[in-house]
């Protein structure tokens, strides 16, 4: 995967904890706020960390969890597609449909490793 794309996916990732994170934090009050979103965004973070294809060339091809391909692609569309399905639900359309943009965007640049994940 290309460098670029890569740094792409990484802002994604960094926008889809933050959508989650602001959209608790909208949700909650009081003391339960920074905790619920603080908690929230390092769950997703630790599932998109945790599951993984060994030796898959966009990651450290370390694998604590081993899942297939396919289940990795859904993970990752979930969270981030979820992100900015976040950050539209709190009130931030354009920021979402950004994020849903480039997310889109970075798939369609990464073909090969889609039909790679698939073969797993």
């Amino acid at each position: 995967m290309h460098p670029a794309n890569l740094a792409l996916r990484f802002a994604l990732e960094l926008a889809a904890l933050a959508g989650v994170g602001w959209l608790v934090w909208g949700a909650t009050q009081g003391w339960l706020r920074p905790v619920a979103a603080v908690l929230t965004a390092a769950t997703v973070g630790t599932l998109w960390t945790v599951f993984n294809v060994p030796g898959d060339p966009s990651r450290s091809g370390a694998a604590p969890v081993t899942v297939p391909g396919i289940v990795r692609l859904v993970l990752e569309l979930a969270i981030l597609l979820g992100g900015a399905l976040a950050w539209h639900l709190a009130g931030h359309s354009a920021i979402g449909a950004t994020v849903a943009t480039l997310v889109v965007l970075h798939y369609a640049l990464s073909t090969g490793r889609i039909a790679w994940l698939l073969s797993q």
